[in-house]
């Protein structure tokens, strides 16, 4: 379905008035500084707003501009990230920040498919920038579009499948406003967000209410459509607190995969039949080299990641003998329990971290 001219102008100016009108107070809408903009999306893929908040005033006062962090080390960048979680976010804007900052003089590119080349830049972070930066007719699409254009147009597409946006995408772009296209995106986003909700969606309160095909059925329930989640499996992890001479061992995670980067315990997965304390002392000797001995249970912990759950039981070791060979992660340190608060840890690690700290 397509609306006519006349209906879509009405379309738009019914929506920016209520955008004007009721549009959340946000740290990065008061700009259209590229740079800024961009550090907001980053931040707020998959995020609820109101965590993303604090996060992003304390980066952009870390690092105002784009060579600030392009000079960065990673370390940095990690330690500021740390607990926002879906830390290749952080490290692929990293890298796109010393590309703009090395080759391409600071300036970030104003142009869509060339913004795209960067590293972490896909169709949603490109077209948001592009358009509230630059005014760049660029149609937005995350889970809030996706649902208001669900419930619009009543549209079958799963909005959890990878290869929807695609399809979602040209109903986006035939509502987009070309004259004001990043106000229009950010309009749709927070209709989405505060109005078209998941569950019990403000229709008497929609500007769209009378344009909307899923208000008209009444079929506004049935939609968006999603393909039924797999169950999430649970994985049972060891991890040891290896002290020697006063110090605690930790390890750094490769920079690519889940978590990349960043300083933990170590330990592992459970064998099949294997007890969580030989798990701790095997999965340590496997990475680091070094024999330990259990000498108490410090705590369990539960976490939940996107796609899988953990429950880790945490043990205090002591070292026995070996030498550091590092097989899995990328790095190693001994430090005193006081440094700790230097180094950036995945939440499930921050989760017990407190409990060291309290001795």
């Amino acid at each position: 379905m397509k609306f006519k001219q006349t209906k879509l102008r009405a379309i738009r100016q019914a929506l920016v008035a209520w955008y004007v009108r009721h549009r959340r107070d946000l740290p990065w809408r008061s700009t259209t500084d590229p740079y800024h903009i961009w550090i907001s999306e980053v931040m707020a893929q998959q995020t609820r707003v109101s965590t993303v908040i604090p996060y992003y005033l304390a980066f952009v006062r870390r690092f105002p501009c784009i060579e600030d962090l392009a000079g960065a080390d990673l370390d940095t960048v990690l330690k500021l990230w740390e607990g926002l979680g879906y830390y290749a976010r952080a490290r692929n804007f990293h890298r796109a920040a010393k590309i703009v900052s090395q080759k391409m003089g600071g300036r970030i590119p104003d142009d869509f498919e060339e913004f795209k080349k960067l590293p972490g830049v896909g169709d949603y972070i490109g077209a948001a920038v592009q358009s509230m930066a630059f005014g760049r007719a660029q149609a937005v699409v995350d889970g809030n579009v996706k649902r208001v254009l669900a419930r619009i147009f009543c549209l079958d597409f799963p909005v959890n499948n990878g290869a929807s946006h695609g399809l979602f995408l040209p109903h986006a772009r035939s509502l987009l406003d070309p004259d004001d296209p990043g106000r229009f995106n950010q309009a749709m986003m927070e209709l989405g967000a505060l109005v078209c909700t998941p569950k019990n969606p403000g229709c008497s309160l929609c500007p769209l209410s009378q344009f909307c095909l899923g208000f008209g059925r009444g079929r506004v329930d049935e939609f968006p459509k999603r393909i039924p989640s797999k169950k999430v499996p649970l994985f049972q992890i060891a991890a040891g607190i290896v002290r020697r001479d006063g110090k605690l061992l930790i390890t750094r995670r490769k920079p690519e995969g889940l978590l990349g980067g960043l300083w933990e315990f170590p330990g592992g997965k459970l064998k099949q039949g294997e007890d969580a304390e030989t798990a701790c002392i095997r999965e340590i000797k496997e990475e680091t080299g070094l024999t330990v001995k259990i000498d108490s249970r410090l705590t369990r912990v539960c976490h939940a990641y996107t796609h899988f759950k953990i429950e880790m039981e945490v043990f205090y070791c002591r070292f026995l003998s070996g030498e550091i060979r590092l097989n899995g992660p990328e790095d190693f340190r001994w430090i005193r329990l006081e440094e700790i608060d230097q180094f950036a840890f995945p939440m499930a690690n921050l989760k017990f971290i407190p409990l060291i700290q309290a001795g």
